[in-house]
């Protein structure tokens, strides 16, 4: 179905990205509805440049058709493709070529894109056409890319901790007389609690969201059009509309934000959810501001709802990181995505697409993965990522399937994440020392091992963990490398603790390892 507009030559065509649904948007700021034309278009591409999962291509179709049907109910004229339209020519490019030859407009208006890609995309047809393409600051964020660049200019290292200060002190937030309250403004120490033996116990499940008919017909046509993408559509329960995302924040803050703190790095088995937001997906769809979710945090705090290492910790989370691989992104590309500091060349392994494997907490990270193209931060950076990273992936191969597996993946906010902090291949620009363990951390952080045939404590031998054969291997092939930095000394260090004839059997296991998964 394709929206009907008039055959007339419109003043701005703005165009709307999939990852843009704000009704506040600065694109639609000074619209006027008489002669201005908002341009969407579902294409094929969108899902196929990374072999999307399933439940993601439907969560931005179905958040899109439903941001349309808002927009011509507020009077706008919207020039909108959809999928299953027989004249769909598959690419953002093209569809928008076709929009320019038929309403020729005088100029492109668009927020600030969350892909290089697409940029240079809408730049090279802009200039193709001969129309102005004015790109408009993205005022989603509570931070600028300029503002990121003038933090980041001149520095040696950059860190979130001090672009976050700033911006907590800019937006007085969890601030008193100009002072983090509590005296800290980091409880990250308060953040890595572990559920012991008992478990995490009953936790009260997120709300849910029933499907409309705009969601089920885009549900049904993502089943038959992408059958052979990853993934399941049998649990896709998100938030498609503000009015969901605002249920979902309230229903956090009251139900699991008291205790998100202190477990928020915690894991357990076929426990998906925990005490999680879920709200990076309302977010990045731009669905509910992060100004809301902030405040209500804070306001949280406040009334004495929440204690402060919860509060200070989701914050964090939102203002600190969120706000900092956006700049980071927008720095350092497009050459960022190139970077591999350690000169990974590995394959990813097959199951990563299927989550057959005899590792459980790969399975259980996995399998959740495929389920509900979710996991929380931490089955990501110490489980997926770890794993990644320890067998020397190629980075690219892993950006490309963090991108594609994950609902909430926009390539500003994933890229950074995977590429910088998960797999150090952009040196150091997003975490300042790789974040390598071996499988005592699954065990401590989670009761995945107690399922598992592989002991952790073991390097070498049949029930050798391979993420413990493999983090010795990793510290010996980098070496040289790793001991230069400081926050590594100390475990590279303990390779001398290893006898020559036991490295030469961890070195020789870890070989096995990955000639198998080759």
């Amino acid at each position: 179905m394709r929206t009907s507009v008039p055959k007339r030559r419109c003043r701005n065509l703005i165009l709307v990205l999939g990852d843009q649904l704000d009704r506040h948007s600065a694109a639609l700021c000074d619209s006027d509805r008489q002669l201005d034309v908002v341009w969407m278009a579902e294409v094929g591409e969108e899902s196929t440049h990374v072999w999307s999962h399933k439940a993601r291509i439907a969560l931005f179709l179905a958040a899109m058709r439903h941001y349309r049907d808002w927009l011509q109910d507020e009077g706008y004229t919207v020039h909108y493709t959809q999928l299953d339209d027989p004249k769909n020519r598959g690419t953002l490019s093209a569809e928008l070529a076709a929009a320019i030859g038929e309403l020729q407009p005088e100029r492109l208006v668009v927020v600030e894109p969350g892909e290089y890609r697409v940029l240079h995309a809408l730049r090279t047809l802009a200039g193709k056409h001969d129309v102005p393409l004015e790109v408009r600051t993205d005022e989603h964020f509570l931070s600028t890319i300029d503002e990121f660049n003038q933090h980041a200019e001149g520095r040696k290292q950059l860190r979130q901790e001090y672009f976050y200060r700033e911006l907590r002190k800019k937006h007085g937030i969890l601030l008193e007389d100009g002072h983090p309250v509590g005296g800290k403004w980091n409880y990250d120490a308060k953040n890595r609690g572990s559920f012991g033996r008992s478990g995490p116990g009953e936790i009260k499940a997120p709300r849910s969201f029933r499907t409309d008919e705009i969601t089920d017909e885009v549900l049904e046509l993502v089943r038959e059009r992408f059958a052979e993408h990853p993934g399941s559509l049998d649990e896709f329960d998100w938030p498609v509309t503000p009015q969901q995302a605002k249920w979902a924040l309230d229903d956090f803050i009251e139900h699991r934000l008291p205790m998100f703190g202190k477990f928020q790095d915690a894991m357990w088995t076929d426990r998906p959810w925990l005490y999680h937001s879920r709200l990076s997906v309302a977010l990045n769809l731009k669905l509910i501001d992060p100004r809301d979710v902030i405040a209500k945090a804070e306001a949280a705090y406040r009334d004495g709802d929440a204690p402060l290492a919860a509060v200070e910790g989701f914050i964090r989370q939102i203002l600190g990181w969120r706000e900092y691989v956006r700049g980071v992104y927008w720095r350092f590309m497009p050459e960022y995505l190139s970077r591999n500091e350690l000169g990974a060349d590995a394959p990813l392994p097959e199951f990563y697409w299927t989550g057959e494997t005899d590792m459980q907490c790969l399975r259980q990270a996995i399998g959740q993965t495929l389920e509900f193209g979710y996991a929380h931060h931490i089955q990501r950076l110490m489980v997926t990522g770890l794993f990644a990273l320890l067998l020397g992936v190629d980075p690219r191969q892993v950006h490309q399937w963090y991108l594609a597996v994950y609902v909430d993946a926009v390539e500003w906010v994933e890229l950074p994440n995977t590429l910088g902090m998960s797999q150090y291949a952009d040196g150091g620009v997003m975490a300042s020392k790789p974040y390598a363990a071996t499988g005592k951390y699954i065990q401590r952080m989670s009761n995945y091992c107690s399922g598992c045939r592989y002991d952790p404590a073991q390097a070498t031998g049949e029930d050798a963990c391979p993420f413990t054969t493999l983090y010795w291997d990793f510290l010996a092939r980098h070496e040289q490398k790793l001991a230069a930095n400081t926050r590594m000394s100390l475990q590279v260090k303990n390779l001398d603790r290893k006898s020559a004839e036991e490295l030469k059997q961890i070195r020789k296991q870890a070989a096995d390892l990955r000639a198998g998964l080759a």
